[in-house]
Formats: structure tokens, C-alpha cells, sequence
């Protein structure tokens, strides 16, 4: 964030967010980190009279923030679209509870799949669950939206849900600060149990009110001032919403645009009208044809994914080439550039793990992290990934499915927030049902991959104070699981003996690979003495290339390159070691049978 003027400053979309809920009022904020939503918290703990918190996954944050709800002060849960998944179970309930505080849903799609294991559309969600949704088209609309969104779930007595992309969440455009607001509701305790005890007796009255609920929220679909009808020429009209809105305004700035900054009700009297004064309407939109097909059921004609794709973002180029493709400039070729795959970090405690697991030949059910990595060569290392807490599952089903088959042959393998997330509740299912899998939980004390945010395993809370850490040994052996092991997963040797061993048991068995994340900012301040390659004993033998470790790279030789430099003729190559990168782990000098690798120190 930074500040261009008294009340202008430049933001991205989820530090405008954070602003716009603290401006909003918000008293208490759950969420679960997932890119591209965490910093959306991550900005607000920073705001005077917040509370802030990392919940355990966004089943629990959606709870919280619903809970808050109920005691009559403004809330705000915060997720990623996958997130939302996990948190259907409340969310589905909460719109027959209505609120008393204003409670608004952030959830963030992530088009093209930049970090994520699939594409969703969450607009969906809104119609299935009978919600008004909001979807802001760049940081600078934010403001107004979500503090619309919050009186509306006030006056109207619902839950509201806030869409934003990947490119909403990350881009920066200028935004204006505005006066801190009071929700007008008072907090406090009010038993309303006719209202908040969803017994069917109560939800079907309940499910009587958000129907007479929706029908005022489409009422006010029509007359809002979100959902805005821009005048241009022609008699061409586009329907849209979103990020899609600034592609369809930079590729047809004089065309006529009906905005919906409410992405769900749609105003249909006003899509009715806007279609009945051109010729030619269509639908700009990422993902499913969402406004396309609700348009239709009115019985408008309409075009959309007929010409736009329904996969990945879209973009200017995208939008111009699918609808006015003669008036595309022609394209520069692409400049060839050197691949660059995605790597685990140098020293990364994970990729002694996942070594060890390439070589028992075992099948590898994995979960989400920076571990999935380890799928990726040359570790290949990992056999299966479907979302949060579904490797332990996965492996004891397969395990049930193979019967002594499988014995020593299943793996599951989880980060230590991911084990909290969902991951606990499958080692429950896995020793009350007998199943004789490993689980590895790789413990570096952190959830690394959305960028090292606490959990309740670190020891700190959002705000870096200090907090209960869970113990994961006691809490493995509290379930029943009676062999846990803790390893450090940068000695291999060792590590490896430990993991033979646990395969051989015939009852569920825990390891934890415990070493801290090298990116944690305690390991970013430590003295680590690198390792260096002692290029006369390097024999070219590649056991360290197999590691895959960025900092450790190989230099081939022709014939006549090994003889010059004084190598053998038939040596393919050597290994250097770039002492910048290197953190010291000493997994590659374990792996060294010919001691070429060194610490700097011993040369």
C-alpha cells in the first residue's frame, strides 16, 4: 500500500478489501489461507480493533464469523474457491439463520488455475445456496461494494457472498479511503431460537423467509446503483461482470454495457429492457456461462460461450479475437524462452522425504502444499493429489480396496497445516477402521506455500504472538495410532531406516518429518555454511542431480571436454554447487559416496 495523496492510495485488490472491511466496520474476521485470497487477512490484522484470525480450515472460519454474526457485530470470513467447498455445510445452513451483524463471505476464484488444483465458479454457489453474491470489478470498487454488502445483509437479513478473482485480488489501481462506519445493530447476547436452532420445524419456516427474501433482493437488483446501464452506440450490448467488465470497456469502449455489480439475484426487468434496445446482446463472463444461462432461462437470446471460451481467464486479446476477430493487429511471434518448472526451495526439508519415497517404490498418496512438488521430476514422487486432507483417506481406501496386497506398498503424505485442515479427522478413519498405511506428516512448522502463515501448530497467532502449538506426536497417539516416529528429514540415511521399518508394521503408524521451512525469517537470519562441489573427486555419478535441488546444477562434457579437464573420457559430466543459493541442509553431501561434496569450512 502506498499513499499518493490525503485519502488516495494505491492498493491491490485484497489490501483494498481489508481496508474497505475495516472501514466497514468489521469487528471479527476468520479465514484460511489460499491463494488468491490470504492477504485480504493478512492486511486487515494490521487494523486497530479487528479481531483477526487463522481458523483451522474454512469450515471453522465461516463458523466463527457466523457466530460473531449472531452476537450482533459485524463479520467477515475469508477463502479461496476450493475453500468454500469446505465450508458448503455452514454456508447452506446460514442462509436459512439469516444474521443479526452483517456477515459477508469473501470467497476468490482463481481462473487459469494459477495455484490451485482445479477451476471453479463460485457464482454458483449464490444460486444454489439462495445468496446475494457482489462482484467488484478492480480495487477501486471495492469499497462501495463491500460496504454495500454488509448493509444489505443487515436490512435483509442474510449472509452475503463477495467474488473476486485472481486478477481483482492481485492488480493495483488507485483507491479512495472513506469514513470509518458503526453497524447499526447492537451487540450483545438475544436468544432466537425459532431463528438460529435449524431443527426442520424452524427451517422450514425459515426456508418460507429466504424465499420471500429473494424475491425483495431482485426488487432491488432492478433499482440499485451497482447494477448500472452505460450508454454507447451501436447495436451491439454486452451483459458482464467482474474483471471481464475493464475487457469489455478496453476493447469496445463506445459499446453499450449493462454492469452488474450484483452478480446474483439478476435484474431481470432491467436485462430486459437493456436486450430489447439492441440487436445483438452478449454475455461477457470467465468460467461457466453463469449470466449466460440465467439470461436464457428468461427467454433472451443471447450470445456468450458460443464465442468466448469457458476455460482459464480471459483478457482484452481473448475478448477482441473471439468477437471482432478482424480487427486484431497482427501478433509478434513468440520469443522462445528456457523452461522454468516449479521447484522446491534449495535445503527444502520436504525433498529428503520425497527422495526416500522415489526409491521404496511405494505409491505415494499426496495433499496440497509446497510438498506436491514432489510429483515433479526428478523425484517423481507422488501418485495422487485431490484436495485438502485427501491423502490419508485416499491411502486407507486403497489399502481396504488391495487387503494384504498392500501391505507396505500405500503412503500418504501431508503438511502439518493440512493435517490440521482436514487430514486429522481421515487418521481418525484409518485406525478406527484398521487400516495398516503410513501417513507422513512433514512438520516444518509453517503453512509455506500461501506464503508462511502461522497455524495452531507454529506456536504464534496471526499477529506473530505467541500461542498454543499443537502437539502432533501426542495428538497421533491420542487417536490411536500406537508407532510415531519423528525424523529429520535431512538426514536420508536415517530417515530411510525409519520408513522401512514403519511399511513393514501391520497396524496404521505415523512419521513426522520435522525441519523448519528454510523461508521461515528465523531460518533467513541463520549462519548457514553452504556447500561446495570439490570438483577433482566429482566423479559425475549424478546421485546428487537426482535430488533436484535448484542450487545444484550439471555441466555436461563431450569426450574431449572430460579428457582436457582432466577427467575420465567416459565422464558425462560434473556437479557445481552454487554456494549463493545453497542453505546448508547437507541432504547432497549424504548422498556424496566419493566426498566431493564439501562444507566450505573443511576445504
Amino acid at each position: 500500500m502506498a499513499a499518493i495523496g490525503d485519502d488516495l492510495v494505491w492498493m491491490s485488490g485484497n489490501e483494498a478489501i481489508a481496508l474497505a472491511a475495516y472501514e466497514a466496520g468489521v469487528k471479527v474476521a476468520s479465514g484460511y489461507p489460499g491463494t488468491p485470497s490470504t492477504e485480504i487477512l493478512e492486511n486487515l490484522s494490521t487494523y486497530e480493533g479487528v479481531y483477526t484470525e487463522w481458523a483451522p480450515n474454512e469450515k471453522v472460519a465461516l463458523e466463527v464469523a457466523l457466530g460473531a454474526s449472531f452476537a450482533g457485530v459485524r463479520a467477515l470470513a475469508t477463502m479461496k474457491h476450493v475453500g468454500l467447498n469446505v465450508a458448503a455445510d455452514p454456508l447452506f445452513t446460514a442462509s436459512y439463520t439469516g444474521v443479526r451483524g452483517g456477515l459477508v463471505i469473501i470467497v476468490a476464484d482463481d481462473p487459469e488455475m494459477h495455484s490451485s488444483q482445479n477451476e471453479q465458479d463460485s457464482r454458483n454457489y449464490a444460486f444454489a445456496a439462495k445468496l446475494p453474491m457482489f462482484e467488484p470489478s478492480d480495487p477501486s470498487e471495492v469499497g462501495a461494494l463491500l460496504k454495500e454488502a454488509f448493509a444489505l445483509s443487515e436490512e435483509f437479513d442474510t449472509p452475503v457472498l463477495f467474488r473476486t478473482t485472481t486478477r481483482v485480488a492481485h492488480v493495483k489501481s488507485v483507491v479512495k479511503k472513506g469514513e470509518k462506519i458503526d453497524s447499526p445493530v447492537t451487540p450483545g447476547i438475544e436468544k432466537m431460537p425459532a431463528k438460529f436452532v435449524m431443527l426442520p420445524a424452524n427451517a422450514r419456516v425459515r426456508r418460507v423467509a429466504v424465499g420471500e427474501r429473494m424475491v425483495k433482493l431482485k426488487a432491488l437488483a432492478e433499482t440499485a446503483a451497482f447494477n448500472r446501464v452505460e450508454p454507447g452506440t451501436g447495436q451491439r450490448g454486452f451483459i458482464t461482470s467482474g474483471v471481464s467488465y475493464l475487457y469489455v470497456k478496453e476493447v469496445f469502449p463506445e459499446a453499450r454495457v449493462l454492469k452488474l455489480g450484483m452478480c446474483w439475484p439478476l435484474p431481470e426487468g432491467k436485462i430486459r429492457a437493456f436486450a430489447g434496445e439492441v440487436d445483438e446482446l452478449i454475455v461477457v463472463e470467465e468460467l461457466d456461462p453463469f449470466l449466460e444461462l440465467h439470461i436464457k432461462a428468461m427467454g433472451i437470446a443471447c450470445h456468450g460461450k458460443d464465442l468466448i471460451p469457458d476455460q482459464g481467464e480471459l483478457n482484452p486479446a481473448i475478448v477482441r479475437k473471439s468477437l471482432d476477430p478482424a480487427s486484431m493487429a497482427e501478433q509478434f511471434s513468440a520469443v522462445p524462452l528456457p523452461m522454468r518448472p516449479p521447484n522446491m526451495c534449495a535445503g527444502c526439508p520436504h525433498r529428503g522425504i520425497f527422495y526416500n519415497l522415489s526409491r521404496l517404490k511405494v505409491f505415494v498418496s499426496g495433499d496440497i502444499g509446497c510438498y506436491t512438488l514432489g510429483f515433479l521430476p526428478p523425484l517423481s514422487a507422488m501418485d495422487s493429489c485431490v484436495c485438502m486432507g485427501a491423502s490419508v483417506g485416499i491411502a486407507h481406501g486403497m489399502t481396504k480396496a488391495l487387503g494384504a496386497e498392500a501391505k507396505g506398498k500405500i503412503v500418504s503424505v501431508i503438511g502439518d497445516s493440512t493435517f490440521i485442515h482436514t487430514g486429522l479427522s481421515g487418521l481418525i478413519n484409518t485406525v478406527y477402521n484398521g487400516s495398516n498405511s503410513l501417513l507422513i506428516i512433514l512438520d516444518n512448522r509453517i503453512t509455506a506455500m500461501t506464503g508462511q502463515q502461522d497455524n495452531p501448530a507454529s506456536g504464534s497467532n496471526i499477529k506473530g504472538e505467541a500461542a498454543n502449538s499443537i502437539d502432533l506426536e501426542a495428538l497421533c497417539r491420542a487417536v490411536g495410532v500406537m508407532q510415531v516416529d519423528v525424523v529429520n528429514p535431512h538426514d536420508i540415511k536415517g530417515c530411510r531406516k525409519v520408513l522401512e521399518k514403519a511399511l513393514e508394521r501391520d497396524e496404521a503408524s505415523v512419521v513426522i518429518a520435522r525441519a523448519p521451512c528454510v523461508l521461515l525469517p528465523e531460518m533467513k537470519k541463520a549462519q548457514h555454511i553452504p556447500y561446495s562441489t570439490r570438483l577433482a573427486d566429482c566423479t559425475g555419478c549424478m546421485a546428487c542431480i537426482r535430488l533436484g535441488c535448484p542450487a545444484i546444477s550439471w555441466n555436461p562434457l563431450t569426450p574431449e571436454e572430460a579428457v582436457a579437464s582432466g577427467y575420465k573420457e567416459k565422464q558425462k559430466g560434473f556437479a557445481l554447487i552454487n554456494e549463493v543459493q545453497c542453505n546448508g541442509c547437507g541432504q547432497c553431501q549424504a548422498l556424496c559416496k566419493f566426498d566431493a561434496i564439501v562444507r566450505q569450512e573443511a576445504e
